[in-house]
């Protein structure tokens, strides 16, 4: 069930939900959470869509904020809030509320969302595109528990990963992030399996500019406390792990985005489900856990300019050589040169 709303308020959009709700025959509301999206146009129907995908494991209440730049200086003077409702099999689990904001209220969205918030539930804000430098002070990333970006749609996802290390705050995280847990796992459970083994060097390989394989390689580095090489390939996404151990080399590698082979000495290779997830899978995992993540605040604090960085005592071994073999012969003395002028 749709109902559209023009020019209207938060009130209306409140009765607007409750009369909804009675039209299909559940008048209660039995969501756990609300969900914030903000996002544009251009990208709003993939991320209803992805959300609604996750609502069936977590039924909650969308609100999509979509901010709409009016052209003529007329138009951005006048604010105006269009709603669109929906419940049912319209909402996925829950119910959904596209919010249209037009003219000054755009710099005001959170007093349009905050009357529509869930009572006594938690709220997450997700930014599906262009999200603010720092989440937690956004208006609107104010009033979530959780606040999830996404760097992979980034201009410059790398360099995105130092400004959410420098503006980190409990409660952020990253879909970039996400995307690496079933590595992770894998990489930890094979450690597991050789305890007390030594690491000695890590690589990560994987499509340039994603940055799901810096997360992962700083996530070895400050987890092993050993050098990390960042490599490229040509995808897709992450395309192999390498551990450098006394004994040998651990080994994880996909080469095809869905299978992966993990090797290790004096055990037999095996194969592993490693496929890509889409964005429902990644935001359905998101909302499983509402509480700050330390791992990720750590992992990302790291650094990126830490990583492909040689060990220094290698490096000095072989440049010293190099220094003492440069002069041929050493320079003569002035004072020899004194000496045998006066001869």
């Amino acid at each position: 069930m749709k109902i559209d709303l023009t020019d209207t308020t938060a009130s209306k959009i409140n009765n607007a939900l409750v009369q909804g709700r009675r039209a299909i025959g559940t008048p209660a509301i039995g969501m756990v959470l609300t969900l914030v999206i903000v996002t544009d146009e251009e990208h709003a129907y993939d991320a209803l869509k992805a959300a609604n995908n996750a609502s069936r494991e977590h039924p909650s209440r969308k609100l999509v904020v979509i901010k709409r730049v009016s052209r003529s200086p007329r138009d951005r003077a006048q604010a105006r809030l269009d709603a669109e409702v929906r419940v049912g099999t319209d909402a996925g689990a829950g119910e959904t509320v596209v919010l249209r904001l037009y003219g000054d209220v755009i710099d005001h969205a959170q007093s349009v969302v905050l009357p529509l918030l869930l009572p006594d539930a938690p709220v997450v804000v997700w930014w599906p595109v262009n999200s603010p430098s720092d989440p937690a002070k956004d208006p609107l990333g104010a009033l979530g528990q959780r606040r999830v970006t996404d760097t992979y749609t980034a201009e410059e996802p790398v360099a995105e990963l130092s400004a959410r290390a420098a503006h980190y705050a409990p409660g952020d995280t990253d879909l970039a992030w996400t995307r690496i847990t079933p590595w992770r796992s894998m990489l930890a459970a094979a450690l597991d399996q050789q305890p007390g083994i030594e690491i000695t060097s890590a690589e990560v390989e994987g499509e340039p500019y994603n940055p799901s394989g810096e997360l992962l390689a700083m996530w070895l580095g400050d987890r092993l406390g050993v050098p990390v090489t960042r490599s490229v390939s040509g995808g897709p996404g992450l395309t192999a792990v390498r551990m450098e151990t006394k004994n040998g080399v651990i080994t994880l590698d996909r080469p095809d985005g869905a299978l992966a082979t993990l090797s290790m000495r004096g055990q037999p290779d095996r194969a592993v489900a490693l496929k890509r997830r889409d964005t429902a899978e990644l935001l359905a995992e998101e909302l499983r856990r509402l509480d700050p993540d330390d791992i990720y605040a750590s992992s990302v604090k790291y650094g990126v300019d830490r990583l492909n960085v040689a060990p220094a005592a290698p490096k000095a071994e072989a440049e010293a050589p190099a220094e003492k073999s440069a002069p041929a012969k050493p320079a003569p003395s002035p004072a020899p040169a004194k000496k045998a002028a006066k001869k």
